[in-house]
């Protein structure tokens, strides 16, 4: 960092760093706050689903699938599918950026974590409001680590990239994708139920309103240290 230093009446003051400089710094730590805390945030609120027991996000229910025919723990195989899908990102010369690299990572340790520390439930008057906890919880989340603007998810990327080297609409691609991955991960034991569905229908309005709360002003040093780029109709999958 810059540092100056001038003398006033036999007193020497130290100035570090330019201001704008300075901006330029809180804004990247902002925005490292905002991935971090948003991917783990994100890994708590699957966990809570998973505890509710009322049905799961669709990946979710693949990686509980894996985890009930694997006997490893779902935040272990949230982490492995996310390396495998990501390995899918070569074919399709997809760019990864930091978010995409940390998400496989933190949601599936801060998943396993939070199950480790919440209680199971056991009657509806504990779970539904679980359910409700993790769905909201899940649409802040988006918003933070998406407003943050270090590369999307991998199963984000995984779709973005079939809409590249396809030329069909992303709806289309993350439709298939994600019914193909509910199918398999329920024929493998994964929970499918009434919040699936809340959750398909409640987390594309969550997400872009917590896209609003959480946006990041640009920073007023046009120059990026981390790549940024983000599809923003893709979000909502880390």
């Amino acid at each position: 960092m810059h540092q100056s230093t001038t003398t006033t009446g036999g007193h020497t003051l130290s100035t570090q760093g330019h201001p704008a400089q300075r901006l330029t710094q809180g804004h990247l730590i902002r925005r490292l706050a905002q991935l971090y805390v948003g991917l783990a945030l994100y890994g708590a609120s699957s966990a809570l689903l998973v505890e509710a027991g009322l049905g799961l996000e669709p990946w979710g229910v693949l990686h509980q699938g894996l985890a009930e025919r694997t006997g490893l723990t779902i935040g272990v195989v949230s982490i492995v599918v996310g390396a495998a899908v990501l390995l899918l990102w070569i074919p399709l010369r997809q760019r990864p950026g930091l978010g995409t690299v940390s998400n496989v990572f933190v949601v599936g340790i801060a998943m396993d974590g939070t199950l480790a520390l919440v209680p199971e439930a056991h009657t509806l008057a504990v779970r539904i409001p679980l359910l409700l906890a993790g769905i909201l919880l899940n649409g802040v989340a988006t918003g933070l680590y998406i407003a943050a603007r270090f590369g999307p998810g991998p199963r984000d990327g995984l779709m973005t990239g079939l809409h590249r080297r396809t030329g069909r609409s992303i709806r289309l691609m993350r439709t298939a994708v994600e019914i193909a991955v509910v199918v398999t991960g329920f024929a493998l034991g994964g929970t499918v139920g009434a919040g699936t569905l809340l959750y398909a229908l409640s987390i594309g309005p969550l997400a872009q309103l917590f896209l609003r709360v959480f946006a990041v002003p640009p920073a007023p040093d046009s120059s990026t240290v981390v790549a940024t780029g983000q599809p923003r109709r893709a979000i909502l999958r880390p």
